[in-house]
């Protein structure tokens, strides 16, 4: 028994390793060129598909509200996750380009229940081009 539980400490502890040595090796997609990008037309329908199943309601992981520009904007129970203007400053683009030191901060989780895939680089691109232009 005691024998599986090293097996198991050993493997987590290896894959936080090599997760967080890839996030940081990791670059940013560029910002989509796309001019008058915008939450409304643009923006919430990538987070209607990879963010609001978790990021909405009354039990909104992390007090989060993805369903809703106010909601983006003003974060979660921990602080902001956007830096108008400042892409490279917000957690929300470190988190959805899996840039985080580790994997428990990539969103949307890699491992969720709900099947749902990481963000393509050209979302990424738009979310990057949309807090670029002042996340309106």
């Amino acid at each position: 028994m005691k024998t599986n539980k090293l097996i198991i400490v050993t493997l987590a502890a290896s894959f936080a390793a090599v997760t967080g040595a890839l996030a940081q090796t990791a670059t940013l997609p560029p910002a989509s060129d796309k001019q008058g990008i915008t939450y409304a037309t643009d923006i919430k329908p990538i987070f209607d598909a990879s963010c609001v199943k978790c990021h909405s309601g009354e039990r909104a992981k992390a007090r989060l509200h993805m369903d809703t520009l106010a909601g983006v904007l003003k974060g979660t129970k921990e602080g902001k996750i956007v830096t108008p203007g400042e892409p490279e400053k917000s957690w929300l683009v470190k988190s959805v380009a899996h840039l985080t030191k580790d994997a428990e901060g990539w969103m949307p989780p890699l491992h969720n229940k709900a099947g749902i895939k990481p963000l393509t680089k050209d979302e990424i691109g738009l979310v990057i081009g949309w807090i670029k232009q002042g996340a309106k």
